[in-house]
C-alpha cells in the first residue's frame, strides 16, 4: 500500500535529529533549503505514486554531506543515509538502498540519469528554480564561501555558476516532465540572457547580503 503521508514517529525522528543538523551549513543548504525540497519532494511523490516515507527521509537527508567537502557531498550523505541503523525501524535493505543511491544522484551535476524515480524526485526538488531564489542563493554561497573575493570577483563567480548551470547551455537537467520547474527554468534563462539586467540584480542582492 502506498503511503500518502510520512509516519508521525518518523516524521518526529527526523525533524529532531536530523533537521537540526542544517543550522551548521550555509545559507544555501540550510533549513529554509531543506525544508523547501521536502516540500517539493512530497508534492512530486503524491503525483508519481511515490512512497511518501521514503521521499521525507531522502529529501531530509539529500545534503547532510554537507558537513564534509562540498564537492562529495551527495556522495557522503548517500553513507550517513545507508549507515543510520535507526532508520531500520521503518526501511528494508532495499528501500534502504533506493534511498542512499537517490540521495547520491540529486546532484545538478550528475553525470547519469539518477537510478529511480525516487532519485529524480530529489533531483527535481533540488532544483527549486525559482528566479528570485536562484540568484539569491548564487549571492550567498559566493560570499559565504569566497569571502576574499571583491564585489567584481563575486560578480564574476555569480555570472560564470549560472551561465554554466542554468543557461540554454548549462548542464541541468530536469527529469520530471510538465514540471512547474520548465515554466521556472525558461525565466530563468531569460534573466541570465540580458546581462545588463543580471548584473542590476547582483548588485541589489549583493548590497543587501554583504551590507556593502
Amino acid at each position: 500500500m502506498i503511503n500518502n503521508t510520512a509516519s508521525l514517529d518518523l516524521v518526529e525522528f527526523v525533524e529532531t535529529k536530523i533537521l537540526p543538523k542544517y543550522a551548521n551549513f550555509d545559507k544555501a543548504h540550510n533549513m529554509e533549503h531543506v525544508t523547501r525540497v521536502i516540500r517539493n519532494s512530497m508534492a512530486l511523490a503524491r503525483t508519481t505514486g511515490a512512497d511518501v516515507n521514503m521521499v521525507y527521509v531522502i529529501a531530509a537527508y539529500h545534503d547532510l554531506g554537507m558537513s564534509g567537502p562540498r564537492a562529495i557531498h551527495h556522495i557522503t550523505g548517500g553513507k550517513l543515509l545507508m549507515q543510520d541503523m535507526r532508520l531500520r525501524k521503518w526501511f528494508s535493505e532495499s528501500q534502504i538502498k533506493i534511498m542512499k543511491e537517490a540521495v547520491e544522484d540529486h546532484r545538478a551535476s550528475a553525470s547519469h540519469a539518477p537510478r529511480s524515480m525516487y532519485g529524480k524526485i530529489v533531483a527535481e526538488a533540488d532544483r527549486d528554480i525559482d528566479p528570485d531564489i536562484v540568484l539569491r542563493r548564487t549571492v550567498q554561497f559566493g560570499l559565504a564561501n569566497y569571502p576574499e573575493k571583491s564585489r567584481d570577483e563575486q560578480w564574476k563567480r555569480f555570472y560564470d555558476h549560472l551561465e554554466n548551470k542554468y543557461s540554454n547551455n548549462g548542464y541541468i537537467r530536469l527529469w520530471i516532465p510538465g514540471s512547474e520547474n520548465e515554466k521556472k527554468l525558461k525565466a530563468l534563462r531569460e534573466i541570465i540572457a540580458d546581462r545588463h539586467k543580471l548584473l542590476q540584480i547582483f548588485n541589489d542582492i549583493y548590497q543587501q547580503e554583504s551590507g556593502e
